[in-house]
């Protein structure tokens, strides 16, 4: 099976389709989730993911925040014309 049927597949399931940008969170956007959401727990936020290991600072839980879709943020993609799209993390891969 092709992999543009199953994210195919994978939409029509959701009722989600991605209009702009590439299915896959980018390296940009990835450096920024994780930039931001390290200093949020470096100020004091609560973890989204139980500690269970042990973690060295910040950017790793973060990071481990990520990988296990525990961030409840949208990503905004914006097209030249002003049209834009706010896709929810979840249905990006990563």
């Amino acid at each position: 099976m092709s992999r543009l049927s199953v994210r195919a597949k994978k939409q029509a399931q959701t009722g989600f389709e991605i209009r702009i940008g590439p299915p896959k969170l980018t390296r940009f956007e990835r450096a920024r989730i994780v930039g931001a959401r390290s200093l949020q727990i470096a100020m004091g936020a609560p973890p989204f993911i139980p500690l269970e290991k042990k973690y060295r600072d910040a950017i790793e839980i973060a990071t481990a925040e990520l990988e296990e879709d525990a961030l409840p943020i949208s990503i905004r993609r914006t097209l030249p014309n002003g049209e834009y799209q706010d896709i929810p993390i979840k249905y990006l891969e990563k």
